[in-house]
């Protein structure tokens, strides 16, 4: 018997932090796609460990619509996520999933459902992972990161950094809002106590 999150009965839900990528993690650079090119926040490695100790999975979800725009394909960006795994892995940190729409509603296929503010990455992240969503965060430095966070039933954080300090205004009431992934994760935990 399956229940409503279509897991396997007796297995227990896990909280977990969703992540917008770019502006979020690492430096916003239109289309980045070049391992080279990656420059993380500082403090994000640090964060991120304090979030898996506090017992959350690390999920990423980005849209990368220059795959739609053909500026580059989904192995380029598996192997640009390869290449953060292994920055990550120097602060003894690994992302467990990584999640990314291809689409953009004026090149290819017209709209999906998987790019923010859409939760469908996050709702096929949490089929996938056994992800307690009423229990998880998304973190990103966009309205459309915020919103898909609500949709998918996740509290929400905006970040300053990225285009976060642009987006500011305007974020729906419940949605906190930190200066980076940091103090983000900071909010996190203190929520937990």
């Amino acid at each position: 018997m399956k229940t409503p999150q279509n897991r396997p009965e007796g297995i227990p839900l896990k909280p977990a932090i969703f992540l917008d990528r770019d502006g979020t993690i690492n430096v916003e650079k239109d289309y980045l796609i070049d391992p080279a090119d990656l420059v993380l926040f500082p403090g994000v490695g640090e964060a991120l460990r304090r979030g898996r100790q506090a017992g959350y999975l690390l999920i990423v979800v980005t849209n990368q619509s220059g795959v739609a725009r053909g500026y580059f394909t989904t192995s380029e960006v598996e192997r640009l996520h390869d290449h953060l795994q292994g920055e990550l892995l120097a602060y003894g940190v690994q992302i467990d999933a990584f999640y990314l729409c291809p689409h953009h509603p004026q090149h290819g296929a017209g709209p999906c459902d998987c790019r923010k503010g859409s939760p469908g990455m996050l709702l096929q992240a949490a089929r996938d992972h056994h992800i307690d969503l009423a229990a998880s965060w998304m973190i990103g430095d966009k309205r459309s990161d915020v919103e898909a966070g609500i949709k998918a039933g996740c509290r929400s954080i905006l970040v300053r950094t990225g285009y976060g300090e642009q987006e500011g205004q305007g974020v729906p009431p419940a949605t906190l809002i930190a200066d980076s992934l940091a103090g983000a994760v900071d909010l996190i935990l203190q929520q937990q106590r």
